[in-house]
């Protein structure tokens, strides 16, 4: 009995007791247990959903930052000459579109007219007008003039006068070109529109390209053309050459045939030429054997059929280059080169593929025509060096 009087039982802690365990859940708590899912469950898809979340998050970032730094390449703040703040683009447009905005640009209209006569070969070539050009001086005017020439004679040029002030200049000049009808068709009828600068570079405004082979010469024409941007670059035309080569390992006999040429750049003044043809060997960059043609005079599609025949021995022929030149031959003044080409293992192109195959087809002729090529051009590739005398060691 004493347990019973020695341990009195406390009211009011049973009373807390039962407060205790008889709350009410809380919403979240009670929304838990209404899901018919496991504990272990919910926590899993909680998880997974925060995973979401913060890749969005850091998806936001990434974008926002991605954009301030291309604004900062876009622009840059460049301090002008009087100290104040300017922006300059860093991003520049294509040159495509560069260019088809300068050819879309207005640049006027030029009028012009044509005639050929087939009995005297020549063709008449009318400046008519001009409309709407180009202002291209300060003062919002030009000072206009015009340019003719052929692209199958590039020296020979002809020039209207010059108009001060205008935009619609009336020239009514006419010019006469020498040209076999024979060469009309793969000619090019150019027409500049240059604004004349007294103290600097003259400035081209337009031009007009007419190919004749697209032009009926069977009757007057008379036209108006609109000027586009000017060609930059104009390969001119010196012609074309045909020759054979034939290589022997076993005689060691390189035999180079000069067969013909045509379409050869005019070099005379009555538009003519008196063409030859110069066959020279190079070694190792040096000047090696040369020879030549006969002369043929007043012509621009001579017929050679001469043959050449060098000594190379096999031993040597990687390292050698067959230089083809055609000259104007004049008896007053220097000899002018029309043109040339080369060919050898150190060539490109046709030059490369007819010497190829000349090497693998030994003792049987391998004939083919080439354009001719700058001279400049040539000797830069070339880079010979001082001439000299090789022995040619027996074979």
């Amino acid at each position: 009995m004493s347990g019973i009087t020695g341990t009195p039982t406390n009211p009011n802690s049973t009373t807390a007791t039962i407060v205790l365990t008889t709350a009410e859940p809380s919403f979240i708590e009670g929304l838990i247990n209404k899901i018919p899912l496991p504990r272990w469950a919910l926590i899993a898809i909680a998880v997974a959903v925060g995973l979401v979340v913060l890749l969005l998050l850091v998806c936001i970032i990434k974008c926002c930052c991605c954009r301030k730094k291309h604004k900062k390449k876009e622009k840059l703040n460049l301090v002008g000459i009087n100290g104040s703040s300017t922006t300059a683009s860093l991003v520049q447009p294509d040159t495509e579109d560069i260019e088809c905005g300068l050819e879309d640009e207005k640049r006027g209209q030029l009028q012009y007219c044509l005639e050929y006569d087939f009995r005297s070969q020549e063709l008449k070539v009318g400046v008519k007008q001009a409309a709407d050009l180009k202002a291209m001086d300060s003062g919002g005017t030009s000072d206009p003039y015009v340019i003719v020439y052929l692209t199958s004679d590039m020296r020979k040029k002809f020039e209207t006068k010059v108009y001060r002030k205008t935009l619609n200049p009336v020239f009514n000049d006419s010019f006469i070109f020498q040209i076999p009808q024979a060469e009309v068709a793969e000619s090019t009828l150019v027409m500049q529109v240059y604004d004349f600068n007294r103290f600097s570079k003259h400035d081209i405004i337009g031009e007009m390209r007419l190919p004749l082979g697209d032009v009926d010469l069977q009757h007057v024409i008379e036209q108006w053309h609109e000027l586009t941007a000017a060609s930059k670059t104009e390969q001119e035309r010196l012609g074309e050459i045909c020759f054979s080569l034939r290589y022997v390992p076993s005689t060691s006999k390189l035999t180079v045939v000069i067969l013909e040429a045509k379409k050869l750049k005019r070099m005379d003044t009555h538009g003519l030429s008196d063409p030859y043809v110069k066959v020279q060997l190079t070694l190792n960059k040096k000047k090696w054997r040369k020879k030549k043609t006969s002369i043929k005079k007043n012509t621009l599609s001579p017929y050679f059929n001469e043959a050449f025949v060098f000594e190379v021995p096999f031993s040597l022929i990687q390292n050698v280059d067959l230089v083809i030149s055609v000259w104007d031959h004049d008896k007053m003044t220097k000899d002018d080169q029309i043109g040339k080409v080369f060919l050898g293992c150190r060539a490109t192109g046709n030059q490369l593929r007819h010497w190829s195959d000349m090497l693998a087809n030994p003792r049987r002729p391998v004939a083919q025509w080439h354009s001719l090529q700058p001279v400049e051009d040539v000797d830069k590739t070339l880079g010979l060096k001082s001439r000299f005398k090789l022995p040619i060691p027996n074979s």
